[in-house]
C-alpha cells in the first residue's frame, strides 16, 4: 500500500472573525486561493499533477458554498484538471479534508491532493446554514442539543475544574502562542494575506493577546450562563446528567477559542510523485480515525479517537513526541489530559486556539501543519492531532517526521 507524505503546508494568518478584523474584506475563496498559489509557488509546482483540492468548511453556504475547493482551483489559475470538492465534519473538517485526502492516496487512487480548510467567520457567521440538528426539535430531543459552551462548562463541573484552572490554561496559551511568534516558529508556514492591488493586509496572527493576566481574565463574565438559564439548555443537560444539580458557569471568551478568518493547506502525495516532481517529503501520515461521542456535551471525542488510533497502530500515548488538541474550550484540553496521562509539557507547545482562534473548517489543517514544523524544530519522530466535534465526535491523526 503507498504510503501518504506531507510534502508542505501552509495557512494565512488568522484574522479577528468580526467586521472591523483585519480579513473581513477578503472573501473565503480568496483566502483559499492565496494558500493555493502560495503552495504552488513554494513548490514549483506543475499543477497539473495535482489530482483534487479538498477544503473543509464549516458553514458551506453563500461565499463558502458551490464546492469551494474546485472553485478555489480555478480562481488560483491551477490546471483545468484539477478537481476539487468541500466537506463538512465541524470542527475537524480541515483534518478530515487531510485525511481523506491521504486516504486516497494510501489507496493507489490518487497521487498527489491538497487538502486544508477555510473559514471567515466575520462573512459567513457561524450556525447559519441551519440544519436539523439544532432546528428540527426531534432531531434536536433525540441528540439532546445543546450549545457547545454549555458542555464545556459541564465538563467542568462534572470534573471539577474551578475558574482559576480555566484562566491558568487560558494564559499560559496566550504565553505560548506569544513565545512562538517571538522566536519565529510560525514564520515557515504563515503566508500574508494581499488585497486586490497586492498589498499585505495581515502577516500576523491578529487574535492573540499577549501579556494576559490571570487578574485580567478574572474580570471576564461567563459567556454561555444566559443561554443555559434563560434559554433553557441546563435543563436540556440535566436530562442527559441528572446527577448535575447545576451548571457551573465559568467559560468566557477568555478561555474558549477565538472567533477568526483564516485558510490553510497541506500538499500530499506518494513518494513516486515526489520523486517526480522533485519534492522532499517532510513527514508522513501513519494513521488516522473518527469516532462518535455523548452528543450533549460532545467535546469529549479527542481521547477517545486518539486511545482508538493508537490502538489501530499498537502504539501508546508514551510512545508519541507531541500532541496538538484544539482548544476549543479549555476544559476540553484539561479533559484530554487528565484522561490520557499526556504531559501538559508535550501539548500545544505553541499555544492553541484559545490564543490564536479557531477557523472552524480550516483549524484542523493548521493545527497538523504545526505539529509538522514543530516536530523539525525539536528534531522529534511523532506527533498527535485531535478535536473535538460538533454533535458529539473526535477526529485524530498520527503523523512522523521524515
Amino acid at each position: 500500500m503507498p504510503e501518504a507524505f506531507i510534502y508542505d503546508h501552509v495557512r494565512t494568518p488568522r484574522g479577528r472573525g468580526r467586521p472591523d478584523g483585519a480579513l473581513h474584506e477578503v472573501p473565503p475563496v480568496e483566502l483559499a486561493t492565496q494558500v493555493l498559489q502560495a503552495l504552488r509557488a513554494r513548490s514549483e509546482l506543475d499543477t497539473a499533477a495535482v489530482e483534487d483540492v479538498v477544503l473543509g468548511c464549516v458553514t458551506p453556504i453563500g461565499e463558502q458554498g458551490s464546492a469551494i475547493g474546485r472553485l478555489a482551483a480555478l480562481n488560483a489559475g491551477f490546471d483545468e484538471s484539477v478537481a476539487g470538492y468541500q466537506l463538512n465534519r465541524f470542527c475537524a473538517s480541515g483534518l478530515e479534508a487531510v485525511n481523506g485526502a491521504a486516504a486516497k492516496v494510501m489507496a493507489g487512487q490518487s497521487e498527489l491532493v491538497i487538502a486544508g480548510g477555510v473559514e471567515s467567520m466575520s462573512r459567513v457567521p457561524m450556525a447559519s446554514d441551519g440544519g436539523a440538528w439544532y432546528a428540527d426539535p426531534t432531531v434536536a430531543w433525540r441528540a439532546y442539543f445543546v450549545p457547545q459552551g454549555i458542555g464545556a462548562d459541564l465538563i467542568a463541573t462534572l470534573d471539577g475544574y474551578t475558574r482559576q484552572d480555566l484562566d491558568a490554561y487560558a494564559v499560559e496559551s496566550q504565553r505560548r502562542a506569544a513565545e512562538a511568534w517571538a522566536e519565529g516558529r510560525f514564520a515557515r508556514s504563515v503566508v500574508p494575506v494581499r488585497d486586490v492591488i497586492g498589498e499585505v493586509l495581515l502577516e500576523r496572527d491578529e487574535h492573540p493577546r499577549p501579556g494576559t493576566t490571570l487578574e485580567d481574565l478574572a474580570k471576564l463574565k461567563p459567556a454561555f450562563q444566559q443561554a443555559g438559564e434563560e434559554g433553557g439548555y441546563a435543563s436540556v443537560a440535566q436530562l442527559r446528567y441528572p446527577h448535575v444539580e447545576a451548571i457551573r458557569y465559568q467559560h468566557t471568551g477568555g478561555n474558549s477559542s477565538g472567533i477568526v478568518d483564516g485558510a490553510a493547506g497541506v500538499l500530499i502525495g506518494t513518494a513516486a510523485a515526489g520523486r517526480r516532481l522533485g519534492l522532499k517529503p517532510r513527514a508522513r501520515i501513519r494513521g488516522y480515525t473518527s469516532v462518535g461521542s455523548e452528543p450533549a456535551i460532545m467535546l469529549t471525542g479527542p481521547a477517545l479517537a486518539s486511545r482508538r488510533l493508537l490502538k489501530r497502530l499498537k502504539m501508546d500515548f508514551a510512545d508519541v513526541d507531541l500532541f496538538e488538541v484544539n482548544e476549543a474550550f479549555a476544559s476540553v484540553v484539561l479533559r484530554f489530559l487528565r484522561d490520557t496521562g499526556v504531559d501538559p509539557a508535550r501539548t500545544n507547545v505553541n499555544g492553541g486556539a484559545i490564543a490564536l482562534g479557531h477557523p472552524l473548517g480550516a483549524t484542523g489543517a493548521m493545527i497538523l501543519g504545526t505539529a509538522v514544523d514543530e516536530l523539525e524544530r525539536r528534531g522529534l519522530g511523532t506527533a498527535l492531532v485531535t478535536l473535538c466535534v460538533g454533535a458529539g465526535m473526535g477526529t485524530a491523526t498520527l503523523i512522523e517526521r521524515v
